[in-house]
């Protein structure tokens, strides 16, 4: 464990071994740091915050401060990180609200750019990219392997579901489907995350299935639920089609992001673009 003589670390602070605490940072009371952690240097670790282990975070990054809500009284809600992920500079996270669960939770293997915001309640999954600038208010979901364009926001209790892609600036309101491709302002669903989905290695066959349900999910002359029976009975066995028919059944409290008139993927077949 290395920290800089102008480093300020609280005698309660739990710090794991490996760690590095570089100049003029401030860790406080309630934090855990786990093993092989780097804070380069003017990092603030704030509130009930725990940091898994072999996290990077650099300078005038803020983790654990209160929510940006007026109805929180100081209560002694968490921020809970996982490993392996990196901050750049100027990332904040705040800790929960009790009215929200009292918990912000983000994975493992994130990469936050400089920036980028998550807010109060939020739940981030694992290996989730946020470029700069990218703001999630409260209570937002977000599912494993998303990329968030520079620029781009979700409002409050908004969930994207995994291996999704938001475009740059992009203003999304409704939820977006598991490996949906959110693009425009306000957000559309602009088609399928194509690139994404064969990055990760999806077989052809379970593309062009998830392409079949595409064009019956989101057939303008029905709605999204009534189609979801049909998608079924069409495309049995399919894992990843499930998975996008779980998401949709399971609900928020957002409505459900969908493409627009005359966009690709609503009278066309969907774009295959997304990264």
């Amino acid at each position: 464990m290395a920290i800089h003589p102008t480093a300020i670390v609280a005698a309660t602070a739990q710090i794991g071994e490996g760690v590095t605490i570089g100049p003029y940072c401030i860790v406080g009371p309630d934090a855990v740091i786990g093993e092989d952690c780097e804070l380069i240097s003017h990092v603030v670790i704030e509130g009930h915050t725990t940091i898994g282990q072999r996290n990077r975070i650099h300078p005038f990054s803020v983790l654990g401060h209160a929510p940006q809500d007026l109805k929180h009284k100081g209560e002694p809600t968490r921020l809970s990180v996982g490993d392996s992920n990196v901050m750049r500079e100027h990332v904040t996270m705040n800790v929960g609200t009790v009215k929200g669960g009292g918990l912000t939770r983000v994975g493992n293997g994130g990469f936050f750019m400089i920036n980028s915001h998550v807010g109060h309640d939020c739940v981030v999954g694992d290996h989730v990219t946020l470029v700069n600038n990218v703001a999630l208010a409260g209570h937002c979901e977000l599912g494993d392997n998303v990329i968030m364009g520079g620029g781009s926001g979700l409002h409050q209790f908004t969930r994207v579901g995994h291996n999704a892609f938001v475009g740059g600036m992009a203003a999304v309101e409704h939820d977006v489907i598991p490996y949906g491709m959110a693009i425009g302002n306000r957000a559309y669903l602009g088609g399928l995350n194509i690139i994404g989905l064969k990055r990760r290695g999806a077989l052809r066959a379970d593309i062009h299935a998830l392409r079949q349900a595409y064009r019956v999910l989101f057939d303008p002359a029905a709605t999204v639920r009534d189609q979801v029976a049909q998608v079924e009975a069409m495309l049995p066995g399919h894992q990843i089609v499930e998975e996008v028919l779980t998401f949709i059944k399971a609900g928020g409290k957002r409505s459900l992001l969908t493409p627009r008139a005359g966009k690709p993927g609503q009278n066309g077949p969907p774009a295959d673009e997304g990264t």
